[in-house]
């Protein structure tokens, strides 16, 4: 029997960089790495596009590099999604069972998901994911509720929508280097399925990936994803306080960030003096590490501040038993993972990418696109196992139905 094989990419374009991820999937069940490119991001802010020209530049310098690492040519395209303008809401549908004897059918399951998947967006939006909980067959919960025995079939989804205009020029970066946008994936259900394992998601675990630009977040119980959401700071925004807090350049503001900053106070540093650029020439000083302290903190405690109010009652010990785990570039600032468990009161831990990840992609700024690659493997075991298949062709024509899946 003849091998087949099929080159995918994870792209995650980001405020900080941009990051190209290929792999080779043989037989629709089995994923190799390939590839790997990667470039500073530029025309982006707060994972949206400001700079359509910058960023395409940018974006192509690292398909490109990729490309060239794996020696071969993309043929699909599992692309990140962030930003403020995604949004997302919550809605149920219950269905009377059709069957005389009362037992569940693919027609009652179809129903009840298209009555709970149907509320209208407003204009200008459109979905991104439709990500559904757990069935529940008269008030039992059900994976899969076919043939069971009931009356009353219900089922809930988290409906994930982004601007319209926004969502169609990630894309049109991508189309503009003649390759094809198979799927639309959040990243923070990306970089989730890498940090978080099996258990942890059964148990409720909340998985926060803090980039530059913003923050994304992703909520777990009894293995489903409950919440997701974005908030518009990450660890930009600290060397940006530091830079005005100390009166400094933004260059040495950013340097002083990664040289000796920290997310959380330590009284041992009170007293504790660092010079600004360590060659006592002109214009080098001291400046005060409690200060410095100060500063961080007070930025990274409204971070998580955000993430807590947007998450509301949907937090407890008893409801996230397996606590905070933490990925992302900027989440590997000292202090993140102590300032996080004393916003949220539950334990809080740095995440760890998969052991088999090569060492050039261990770090936590690289869970998104590999999280990107997880879910293009998936997509095309279904396919070749006899799944749904995905549309191809009018991507942006056809954009609400095409985004329509259920994760």
């Amino acid at each position: 029997m003849i091998s087949r094989s099929k080159i995918i990419a994870g792209i995650e374009i980001g405020t900080a960089k941009i990051a190209v991820l290929v792999g080779e999937i043989v037989d629709g069940s089995s994923l190799n790495i390939i590839g790997f490119g990667q470039s500073t991001s530029r025309g982006v802010i707060k994972g949206g596009i400001s700079d359509f020209k910058q960023a395409s530049d940018a974006a192509h310098a690292a398909i490109h590099a990729a490309e060239k690492q794996a020696g071969a040519h993309i043929e699909g395209v599992y692309l990140a999604q962030t930003g403020t303008h995604i949004e997302g809401f919550y809605n149920e549908a219950s269905v009377t069972v059709s069957s005389p004897d009362n037992l569940v059918g693919a027609a009652d399951i179809r129903r009840v998901c298209e009555s709970a998947k149907a509320k209208t967006l407003p204009d200008g939006r459109t979905v991104i994911h439709h990500i559904r909980r757990p069935f529940r067959v008269d008030g039992r919960m059900a994976a899969d509720p076919e043939y069971l025995e009931g009356s009353k079939l219900e089922v809930g989804y988290w409906t994930v929508h982004g601007d319209v205009n926004k969502v169609s020029d990630s894309i049109h970066i991508i189309n503009g280097f003649s390759l094809h946008v198979d799927d639309l994936i959040l990243s923070s259900l990306a970089s989730g399925v890498m940090v978080a394992g099996d258990e942890e998601m059964r148990n409720g675990v909340l998985v926060i990936d803090i980039g530059g630009g913003s923050t994304d977040f992703v909520l777990y119980r009894d293995g489903y994803v409950v919440r997701t959401g974005t908030v518009p700071v990450g660890g930009d925004h600290i060397t940006n306080d530091l830079s005005l807090g100390l009166r400094i350049a933004r260059s040495q503001a950013e340097a002083i960030k990664l040289r000796c900053g920290k997310a959380v106070l330590d009284s041992a540093d009170k007293g504790k003096k660092i010079w600004l650029n360590g060659d006592l020439a002109i214009g080098d000083r001291q400046l005060s590490q409690h200060g410095i302290n100060q500063i961080s903190h007070a930025r990274v405690d409204e971070l998580f501040g955000l993430v807590k109010k947007k998450l509301a009652d949907l937090l407890s010990p008893q409801k996230v038993a397996a606590g905070v785990v933490l990925t992302g570039g900027s989440a590997r600032y000292p202090g993140m993972a102590e300032t996080a468990e004393a916003v949220f009161g539950i334990p809080s831990r740095m995440g760890e990418n998969p052991s088999w990840v090569t060492d050039e992609l261990r770090g936590l700024e690289y869970s998104t696109v590999l999280g990107l690659l997880n879910y293009g493997l998936k997509n095309e075991n279904e396919s070749q196992a006899g799944g749904r298949k995905r549309k191809t062709g009018g991507l942006l024509r056809r954009m609400t139905q095409l985004f329509d899946k259920d994760r």
